[in-house]
């Protein structure tokens, strides 16, 4: 169970860094008020109001209705973190939790059962018939 339990945390804990250090972008276009695309990591297609006003040919309208949004969340670049960087709080649980993580390991690796290859005793009467109560 240990050994299943660190290999799930291992691949989690590399999701999370793969996640925490890639760049995301996401881009929304907007027509009216509504989301016509949106695209994550590239440029969200238009609804092609432009290229109607183009065609139109008057360069007095103005294209008031379409709106492109863009979010961009940075990576992390810096990922070397000491340990005076924490706060006093965080330091006290990284210590003590890995104090207590490696101390329950330990001991649960160390104690061994001593009955664990006996057999059960064996049943001298069979008390369903002494008492005469059966399972239907």
């Amino acid at each position: 169970m240990l050994k299943v339990f660190r290999k799930f945390s291992s691949v989690i804990m590399a999701l999370m860094l793969l996640l925490s250090t890639v760049s995301w972008t996401v881009d929304k276009h907007l027509c009216m008020g509504r989301v016509m695309d949106i695209a994550l990591f590239t440029k969200a297609n238009d609804c092609g109001m432009e290229a109607a006003m183009t065609l139109l040919e008057n360069e007095g309208y103005e294209n008031h209705c379409c709106d492109d949004e863009t979010f961009v969340m940075e990576g992390l670049d810096d990922l070397k973190l000491n340990f005076n960087d924490f706060d006093f709080d965080q330091q006290i649980f990284l210590v003590v939790f890995t104090t207590s993580f490696f101390y329950i390991e330990n001991n649960l690796e160390r104690e061994k059962l001593s009955y664990e290859y006996y057999p059960p005793p064996i049943l001298v009467k069979d008390i369903q018939l002494l008492d005469e109560v059966f399972l239907i």
